[in-house]
């Protein structure tokens, strides 16, 4: 590699001020993170020229590297490095080497500075780097190979990400009753919560200092048990024992409930298909009147909505009395409500179906960057 240093004024020039993120490489800098303002002197920035490469000093030992394989120049901080490769390597070859495991590991031992948080690569440390290179022809097949796996994970991210467009989409227009399903008439009826939850359970958490509270056999939610924006995906890490569950002010709660997170993570909520009790950051809803997926995608359109409205002044949070008396619109009859709560789940399925091969592929990327450069 040899490093490359051109200094350009962006606004002279007409180049887009571009950044470089640990997860998403080189990125155009939005409005929200543009520091520009913090350079004194315009022309403090550097240019990535097409099949250059750029990295973060500061942040190599993450993998903040990336190549330039678009037709266009842009500008970056003057802070970043920016390098090429010299004659007889591989471009697409070396950006993947660049961000494999051994060579993160390599970073680490040669990165300079007193303090792991101020460690930094330099140029002058990454071009002392030793590795075994092979023929200019393998690295070719090496890193056409990683950049299809990496288009193809790039695939499937954007239809997830398309896929989540239209279940918003989809959550404001049948909620608005602005789409209902063909054969279903008759006026939605206002409610309030209360009215459609037979009832409610709150939740506490057992003296972590008593062992013979936990790791017992009924389970225990905390907020972080849910993932944001999807009411089936539960990632239960913790269960209580029946003296925790006396010995605090958690409550078994029935199955098919709604665990609603009202304090910290206001919004997030799960539908729960067993028996289960949960910290004091939930208020959980049971013995429902209406189709149980159905109430709890309604729910969920509705906190999504108000989640901005319903934020406490010393802590993110709704009250009991204020979730109970929310209002909401319920078809009249329950094989409506039962379709729509059946159109959500199967489009979280889809998601969730997206999510693991997504997952899959990423596994696969790092077992191959393990075999091959170990």
């Amino acid at each position: 590699m040899e490093q490359t240093v051109e200094y350009i004024n962006p606004k002279e020039e007409n180049i887009e001020l571009w950044s470089l993120t640990v997860d998403s490489g080189l990125t155009p800098k939005t409005e929200r993170y543009n520091r520009e303002f913090l350079v004194k002197k315009e022309d403090s920035f550097k240019s990535v020229s097409p099949n250059e490469f750029i990295y973060n000093p500061m942040n190599m030992t993450l993998g903040a590297v990336d190549l330039n394989l678009m037709s266009k120049k842009v500008a970056v901080s003057g802070y970043y490095i920016t390098m090429r490769t010299k004659e007889g390597y591989d471009n697409k070859y070396l950006a993947v080497w660049l961000k494999s495991p051994i060579a993160i590991t390599m970073y680490k031992i040669y990165a300079t500075g007193s303090l792991i948080e101020k460690q930094r690569v330099q140029f002058p440390t990454l071009s002392q780097i030793r590795t075994f290179v092979p023929t200019f022809a393998e690295q070719t097949k090496i890193g056409n190979f990683f950049f299809m796996l990496d288009n193809t994970i790039a695939l499937h991210q954007e239809k997830l990400e398309a896929l989540k467009k239209i279940k918003t989409a989809y959550l404001d227009n049948i909620f608005s009753q602005e789409i209902r399903f063909s054969g279903f008439c008759g006026t939605w009826e206002q409610r309030k919560l209360g009215e459609v939850a037979g009832s409610s359970f709150g939740g506490g958490t057992p003296s972590t200092a008593n062992d013979e509270f936990w790791n017992g056999d009924i389970p225990w939610l905390q907020s972080s048990d849910l993932t944001e924006h999807d009411v089936m995906q539960v990632n239960l890490r913790k269960h209580i024992t029946q003296k925790g569950l006396e010995g605090s002010a958690a409550k078994l709660v029935p199955a098919k409930s709604i665990a609603i997170v009202t304090r910290v993570g206001v919004g997030k909520l799960g539908i729960i298909p067993f028996q289960y009790t949960t910290s004091q950051d939930f208020l959980s809803l049971s013995n429902f009147n209406v189709d149980i997926w159905f109430g709890g995608y309604m729910i969920y359109n509705k906190l999504q909505k108000e989640v901005n409205s319903v934020q406490g002044t010393s802590i993110k949070g709704i009250t009991k009395e204020e979730l109970l008396n929310k209002t909401i619109k319920v078809p009249p009859t329950i094989p409506e409500q039962t379709a729509i709560g059946n159109f959500f789940r199967n489009i979280d399925d889809t998601i969730a179906l997206h999510h693991q091969k997504i997952d899959s592929l990423h596994k696969l990327k790092h077992a191959y960057l393990q075999k091959m450069f170990s």
